[in-house]
């Protein structure tokens, strides 16, 4: 007799991350309306849930969130200590599975498959506990939904933040999304779910009862992978770091130290136009950006941002490149170097034909500007920082 299927792949998710990271150093702020980010020209990093009651979101600039919470404290963020604590969290995770696929820096999976569980009820403890320790001695509040594959298990760990814990049974998987709003499933996102709604698809159960015929006219030719997402279908493994989880980064020392900041926000970017074109050709698409700063006497520091929806232009990620430099080059010394990795390689997941225009517009015009650029060291055709940049130089 075959032993019974288990829901072992989990899916972890860090509530309010770097707020619950102050919490922990400075147990005072607890049950407050707090929000770690920047000064008046800043923007909201992580809003503590007793702040996003009053409507203060990531990322929302300072000065709004401010305006809509009055009496919420804003605290500035602690170099080096949101990169250590995720270390430790990831840490704890490998105690308890080898199998553990860190996404970003407060996300991921983990697989317990290895660990030999032969019952429900074992799963289960084995999560509960790891969410006990995590909280017991990290201070760390972490959501997690349970399933069998990692689809269902990222969305079941969101359902109920913070501190959830949803498990999803073998066979239950289309059950479980039916009722939940389309919005859920990846690849839908705000302006697209309001759009599915006039088409009658609300509810991930709508998209089930469409003919092929509907779908394929509202969806285009991914029609069949959304049918796939509405019924829980997937067969992604999870990706260890023995796995060499490709990434795509480059640096960038410095001639001599500089603390010029609107030239390392250039730099940067010029590395996010150098990288994006080899993720394009390598038919990838990328969610998180790491910016990392180096000084003269090689301490350094991290900081990532992670997008909704993975994506292989340039355009969503301009506008992370200043607040993550301001988070990261906390101490404002003279910096050595300065590197940008992008993470997270996803298979394109195809959005909605009719619901992304303005996307694939830019993507054509990323991809002859790519040809135009190729098979030379100087490109053809430049962004403006990059011009601003030569600029400087003479």
């Amino acid at each position: 007799m075959e032993p019974a299927r288990l829901s072992t792949v989990v899916h972890l998710d860090a509530d309010a991350f770097f707020v619950a990271c102050e919490q922990a150093r400075d147990p005072s702020l607890l049950g407050k309306k707090c929000a770690v980010g920047g000064q008046e020209r800043g923007i909201i990093s992580s809003a503590s849930y007793e702040a996003r009651a009053c409507g203060v979101y990531t990322p929302m600039p300072t000065v709004r969130a401010k305006a809509v919470c009055p009496d919420l404290i804003l605290i500035p963020h602690t170099s080096g200590l949101y990169g250590r604590v995720s270390r430790q969290m990831f840490d704890l995770c490998e105690s308890l599975t080898p199998e553990v696929q860190r996404n970003s820096i407060d996300e991921g999976y983990l697989d317990l498959a290895p660990c030999g569980f032969r019952t429900p009820e074992e799963v289960e403890a084995a999560v509960r506990g790891l969410q006990s320790q995590l909280l017991r001695e990290l201070k760390l509040p972490v959501s997690f939904g349970i399933a069998t594959n990692k689809l269902v298990a990222q969305i079941a760990s969101k359902l109920r933040k913070p501190r959830g814990f949803v498990v999803v049974a073998p066979g239950d998987e289309a059950r479980f999304l039916a009722p939940l709003p389309v919005g859920k499933l990846p690849g839908i996102g705000t302006k697209t779910e309001a759009s599915l709604a006039e088409h009658g698809l609300v509810t991930v159960q709508d998209i089930l009862q469409r003919t092929p015929e509907d779908l394929r006219a509202i969806f285009g030719q991914d029609w069949r992978g959304m049918v796939d997402r509405a019924r829980g279908v997937d067969d992604r493994p999870v990706e260890t770091e023995r796995d060499a989880a490709k990434s795509y980064s480059q640096q960038e020392t410095f001639g001599r130290d500089i603390s010029d900041f609107a030239e390392i926000e250039r730099v940067a970017k010029r590395m996010i136009d150098e990288l994006l074109p080899k993720i394009r050709s390598d038919g990838k698409r990328v969610r998180t950006l790491t910016l990392k700063v180096r000084y003269p006497d090689f301490t350094q520091a991290t900081h990532a941002h992670s997008l909704t929806t993975a994506t292989d232009l340039e355009a969503p990620f301009y506008p992370l490149v200043a607040p993550l430099l301001k988070a990261t080059w906390t101490q404002r010394r003279p910096l050595r170097l300065i590197s940008v990795r992008f993470s997270n390689v996803e298979e394109p997941v195809a959005q909605l034909e009719m619901f992304a225009q303005d996307d694939e517009k830019r993507r054509r015009l990323a991809g002859v500007l790519d040809q135009l650029n190729r098979g030379g060291r100087d490109p053809q055709v430049q962004h403006g920082h990059q011009l601003a940049r030569k600029k400087t130089k003479s």
